[in-house]
């Protein structure tokens, strides 16, 4: 278990490269321990994580267009979101070596972790519109757009400061990372029976 001025550590240094900032690698734990502890960033994200599930199980429960009970399909969710995490880090795993960049490995994995952790309460003023205002749906979707865009501009800039090879490189890996993101995310989707409502 990490203890609080770790995580505040931690978070504070994702932030710094989210901001463009190389030097927020210096507050990150770069070493083996520190590699297997920044997946701790998942229970930092699950409760922003959560809101977001139970809202689209809301709507997938209303419009019937997933089967089974609304608590199951939040599990499915958590399932598919995890999963679309975890299996793009693997994957750059298995390429990183070969493509010149196994060295920014470690570096790239413990700073999309703790990223994603922010990213995940960045989004969270959409999810809680799109529950909480369900007459506002405009807004919410508006809403949702601005800050995923705002997210992709963060983790871009994130990505290129923990790979630290250029802007060719960081896009390039930014680019792939994201596309693979989605390729799985659907592949799970598909896999779990989670279709968005038409």
């Amino acid at each position: 278990m990490l203890a609080a001025e770790e995580i505040q550590q931690y978070l504070s240094g994702a932030w710094r490269l989210m901001l463009g900032k190389p030097d927020g690698l210096r507050l990150l734990d770069l070493t083996a321990d520190g590699f297997w502890n920044s997946f701790f960033a998942i229970l930092i994200a699950a409760p922003a994580l959560i809101v977001g599930w139970v809202g689209v199980s809301e709507d997938l429960t209303l419009q019937s267009a997933v089967a089974g009970s609304r608590f199951g399909i939040v599990l499915r969710l958590a399932v598919v979101e995890i999963g679309a995490w975890i299996l793009p880090l693997i994957a750059f795993a298995l390429v990183a070596r070969r493509v010149g960049i196994g060295d920014r490995f470690v570096h790239y994995v413990v700073a999309s972790n703790w990223t994603s952790a922010i990213i995940a309460w960045v989004m969270l003023p959409a999810a809680l519109a799109h529950m909480l205002l369900p007459g506002a749906q405009s807004f919410s979707t508006l809403l949702s757009l601005v800050l995923f865009m705002l997210t992709m501009v963060f983790s871009w800039r994130m990505t290129n400061a923990a790979i630290g090879k250029g802007a060719a490189v960081g896009t390039a890996v930014f680019a792939g990372m994201f596309v693979t993101s989605l390729i799985v995310l659907f592949a799970l989707q598909s896999l779990f029976g989670i279709y968005a409502p038409g």
